[in-house]
């Protein structure tokens, strides 16, 4: 589980049938304003798949494990996750291997009532495990988590009984506004390349716009594993 440094957040509804629109026309936007250098994308995906509420980060990873996407890394899945027992160590791989790498950080989060089943997106870092006191560094040049429970006293057990229908929707959301996000980004730069050998067909498609979410809220207070 996460929280995030001091760096605005967007919430998307998870069960909004646009949610996978608004959650890629949002990443698009952050990664066209990136003014990070970077030649690929790693995708971190936090979580433990021995509970529920926690995990989030690797069914994401696991379902983006199989879309085989051009230019990006995935690093923690349902088989092979990423969690506080070897989150330095995947941090210094990704160095070692993607020095020139943007990383997209995923994790799950617990806040407030009303945000529950929400996505927030930032541009910046969450710090994993900042809840109950696990010292982990800030991971992350652009951050995703799905609010699966509720904050409060009792985190460890409001992770060990979130629904896993719930945990399913915001992933349905979240990899899917990935998905339109990446076919954006990396499309458009084919076609600034390639444009000529485009037919018009395909150049409308690669341009496609999709509505922004433009509010933006502070009020969440993830909690840490």
């Amino acid at each position: 589980m996460d929280s995030h440094l001091n760096t605005p957040l967007r919430y998307i509804e998870g069960n909004n049938r646009k949610a996978g629109n608004r959650i890629g026309s949002l990443l698009f936007e952050i990664l066209n304003t990136e003014t990070k250098t970077f030649h690929e994308i790693v995708f971190l995906c936090i979580g433990s798949d021995r509970i529920t509420g926690d995990s989030l980060g690797p069914i994401i990873g696991h379902r983006l494990s199989r879309e085989h996407l051009n230019k990006c890394n995935i690093y923690g899945t349902l088989s092979q996750p990423v969690h506080a027992l070897n989150l330095h160590e995947t941090l210094q791989t990704i160095k070692e291997e993607h020095p020139d790498c943007l990383i997209i950080a995923i994790d799950a989060s617990l806040g407030s009532k009303k945000h529950q089943g929400f996505v927030t997106v930032s541009n910046g870092p969450l710090i994993p495990g900042l809840g109950v006191k696990k010292k982990l560094p800030p991971v992350g040049d652009i951050s995703i988590t799905g609010i699966v429970n509720l904050s409060g006293a009792f985190e460890h057990f409001a992770l060990q009984t979130t629904r896993l229908s719930t945990v399913i929707q915001l992933a349905d959301a979240i990899v899917s506004g990935i998905l339109i996000a990446h076919r954006q980004y990396f499309g458009t730069r084919r076609l600034l390349s390639f444009a000529l050998f485009h037919p018009e067909e395909e150049r409308l498609r690669s341009f496609a716009k999709f509505t922004s979410l433009s509010a933006v809220s502070s009020e969440i207070r993830p909690k840490g594993k």
